[in-house]
C-alpha cells in the first residue's frame, strides 16, 4: 500500500506527541498501565519520550550504526513523577525530533533495525510509537481515545510489515509459527471509516505471512470501527471488550494475537 507521505509522518509525530501530553494532564502518573502492566503511567511517558529521543539520535547524527541509549542526551528523562517537569520534557522531545526529521528527507540514509534505512522509516514507525502508546495512556487514565483514520490504517499496514520482516529474519521463534494452511484472518473497519478501503487479509501462507488490502472470505474476521480494529489487532483492548467483534474461527484469531511480536 501507499505510505502517507513524510512530510506528514513528521507532522504526525509532533502531533502524537502533543496529544499524548494532553492525555496526561492532570493524570495519576503512579497509576499501572493496564496494557502495560510492568509500567506506571509516568514510566510509560518517560519510555515514549526516550524512544523518540533515541529515534532522533539516529536521525539528527545520520547514524550508521545503532546508537546505546546510554549515549542518547535526555534519554531516560526526569527522575521523578512531576507533571510539570514530565510535561516540559516531552514538550521538548518533540521540538528535537521535529528539527531532526524536518533537516531530513525521507530518503535520508540513517541506521535503523528494519530492512530500511532511511529517515522516512523512523518518521513513521515514531508516529505509530507514539500513537499506540498514547492508547496505552488513555486507557491507564481513563479517558477517551480516538486517531485519525489514515493514520490507523496506515499503523495496521505497518505492523503487518513488521511481523513478517520478524518472522522472515527468524527474530522470534513465536512469529514463525505463523505460517502453513494458507488460514486467513480479516480486518474489517465499518461505518464511516470503511470508505478508506481499511480492510485486510492475512494469509498463514507456507512460506510465512503475507498481507494484502481487500476484502475476501477468511476464516475468521475482527470487525468493528478502525480504531477499535486497531486497537484489538495491537492487543490494547480484549476480544471481548464489546468494541469489535470476532466472527469465525476465533482460536485462529488469538493464535495470531499470541505469536505477532516486534522480535
Amino acid at each position: 500500500m501507499t505510505r502517507l507521505a513524510y512530510d506528514r509522518y513528521r507532522a504526525e509525530v509532533a502531533r502524537q506527541l502533543a496529544l499524548f501530553r494532553e492525555t496526561l494532564t492532570g493524570a495519576d502518573l503512579t497509576v499501572t498501565v493496564p496494557t502495560c502492566p510492568e509500567w506506571t503511567l509516568g514510566q510509560l511517558a518517560r519510555h515514549t519520550g526516550g524512544a523518540v529521543r533515541w529515534v532522533d539520535a539516529h536521525v539528527r547524527t545520520r547514524a550508521t550504526r545503532h546508537i546505546p541509549e546510554s549515549d542518547v542526551p535526555g534519554f531516560e528523562g526526569p527522575g521523578d513523577d512531576d507533571p510539570a517537569g514530565l510535561d516540559a520534557w516531552l514538550a521538548e522531545t518533540a521540538d528535537l525530533v521535529d528539527a531532526a526529521l524536518r533537516d531530513a528527507s525521507g530518503d535520508t540514509a540513517v541506521w535503523t533495525w528494519g530492512a530500511e534505512h532511511t529517515a522516512g522509516f523512523w518518521a513513521r514507525r515514531m508516529t505509530h510509537e507514539v500513537a499506540v502508546h498514547r492508547a496505552d495512556a488513555a486507557i491507564a487514565a481513563g479517558v477517551e481515545y480516538g486517531v485519525d483514520p489514515e493514520v490507523a490504517a496506515d499503523a495496521i499496514d505497518e505492523w503487518l510489515d513488521i511481523v513478517r520482516y520478524v518472522q522472515h529474519n527468524d527474530l522470534a521463534d513465536r512469529a514463525g509459527e505463523l505460517r502453513g494452511g494458507g488460514r486467513t484472518v480479516h480486518l474489517h473497519a465499518v461505518g464511516a471509516d470503511a470508505a478508506l478501503n481499511a480492510e485486510w487479509v492475512v494469509e498463514l501462507a507456507e512460506e510465512g505471512v503475507v498481507w494484502r488490502r481487500g476484502h475476501e472470505k477468511a476464516d475468521v474476521a475482527l470487525r468493528g470501527p478502525l480504531t477499535e480494529v486497531l486497537l484489538a489487532f495491537y492487543r490494547r483492548r480484549g476480544l471481548d471488550s464489546g468494541r469489535v467483534e470476532v466472527l469465525g474461527d476465533r482460536e485462529l484469531l488469538e493464535f495470531w494475537l499470541e505469536r505477532a511480536s516486534f522480535g
